[in-house]
C-alpha cells in the first residue's frame, strides 16, 4: 500500500495512531510503528524530561518512523521543541493552537509537520504556515474538538475542495471499512485514537479500558463548549456538568467544576466517577482489548475486504 502519506512518513500503511494524552506513550507508539503504521507519543500530558524519556525508549524499541504530538498551547512548549530537536524526532503533529509560529522553525530542522484542524478556515491557515499535511478531525472524535460540530463525513470532502496537501481523516474511524470510506471521500490516510486506548500497550488505566468495552451508542457527549469543547463518556462528573447547565451556570462556574487534572484522574488514575473520560463515538464499536499490532493488521485486512466487496458490486 503506497500513497502520499506512506511516502511522506516512510511507513507501510497510511494509518496513524493518535497522540492522546495519558494514553499514548512509548509502548503504544513503538508497537504501532513496528506493525507498519505511524505511532505517535502524546506529549500533552508529559513534563519535558518525561517526554525525553518516552522518545528515547521509543527509539530503543523501534527502528521505524514515529512521531510526537505537540499541543501548541502547552505552557512549556519551548522545552518540548528543544527536546524534539535534540532527540532527532523527524515527524511532529501539532494541535490546539496556531501553527504559524512554530512550523517554519521545525521545518528548518528537517522535521515533517502535520497540523490538526476542524474546519476549512484553519486548514487554509495551516497550508499558509507551510505544514506538510493536515489532520481533518470530525466532531465524532474523542477529547478536545471543534466548535462547529462538523462530522468527518462532511469535513474531509470540504477540505479536499480547498487544499492540495495530503489529508489524514480522524474522528469516528476504528475499522477498515471506516478507513475505506474516508479515503473514498478524499483522505490520503487515517488517524485512529479511541481504538488504540483499548490495547495492552496503552497507558490508560485498566478501569478506563474496561469502561470503554461496556460503552454503547450515545454514551459520549461533546460538552464544555464555553471553555474548550471535549467529547467524553458520561459519568458522575458529566452529570455534575449537566446539572450546572440546567441551573444556568456561568463559564466561571463551569471552570470551577472542571478544576484541574480531571483527565488524568479518569483516564490515567482510573476514577470512573469523578474523572474526565475522553474518547470518541467509535467507543460503541469497541468490545475487546487487543494488542496494538493486531489492531493495525485487522484494520488493514478489513480495508482490503471492504474494498474488494465494493469492486464486486454490479451496477
Amino acid at each position: 500500500m503506497s500513497n502520499k502519506i506512506t511516502q511522506l512518513f516512510g511507513i507501510k500503511y497510511p494509518l496513524i495512531q493518535a497522540g492522546m494524552i495519558w494514553c499514548s506513550g512509548w509502548r503504544l507508539a513503538s508497537a504501532v510503528s513496528n506493525a507498519g503504521g505511524l505511532g505517535i507519543i502524546g506529549s500533552g500530558s508529559m513534563y519535558p524530561e518525561v517526554l525525553r524519556e518516552h522518545i528515547q525508549k521509543c527509539k530503543a524499541q523501534t527502528s521505524k518512523p514515529f512521531a510526537v504530538n505537540l499541543p501548541l498551547l502547552y505552557p512549556q512548549i519551548d522545552d518540548h521543541i528543544n527536546i524534539l530537536i535534540e532527540e532527532g524526532v523527524k515527524i511532529v503533529f501539532t494541535s490546539a493552537g496556531n501553527p504559524n509560529k512554530w512550523s517554519s522553525y521545525l521545518k528548518k530542522h528537517d522535521i515533517t509537520v502535520v497540523h490538526v484542524v476542524s474546519n476549512v478556515k484553519f486548514a487554509k491557515k495551516a497550508v499558509e504556515a507551510g505544514v506538510d499535511a493536515i489532520v481533518a478531525e470530525g466532531f465524532e472524535a474523542g477529547g478536545h474538538n471543534g466548535r462547529e460540530e462538523t462530522t468527518t463525513m462532511c469535513l474531509v470532502p470540504l477540505l479536499r475542495k480547498h487544499v492540495s496537501i495530503p489529508i489524514i481523516a480522524a474522528g469516528g474511524i476504528g475499522t477498515g471499512s471506516g478507513m475505506l470510506a474516508v479515503m473514498a471521500l478524499g483522505a490520503d490516510g487515517v488517524q485512529i485514537g479511541s481504538r488504540f486506548i483499548a490495547s495492552p500497550e496503552s497507558s490508560a488505566h485498566q478501569n478506563f479500558k474496561e469502561f470503554i468495552l461496556n460503552s454503547k451508542e450515545g454514551d459520549t457527549q461533546l460538552i464544555l463548549k464555553e471553555i474548550t469543547p471535549v467529547r467524553m463518556l458520561k459519568n458522575d462528573f458529566y452529570n455534575q456538568l449537566i446539572e450546572a447547565y440546567e441551573n444556568g451556570a456561568s463559564k466561571e462556574k463551569l471552570i470551577s467544576i472542571l478544576g484541574r487534572g480531571r483527565a488524568k484522574q479518569g483516564m490515567f488514575m482510573g476514577d470512573l466517577s469523578e474523572g474526565e473520560l475522553e474518547i470518541g463515538q467509535v467507543s460503541a464499536l469497541i468490545d475487546t482489548i487487543k494488542p496494538a499490532a493486531k489492531i493495525v493488521l485487522e484494520i488493514i485486512e478489513e480495508f482490503y475486504l471492504a474494498k474488494n466487496k465494493i469492486l464486486e458490486m454490479k451496477f
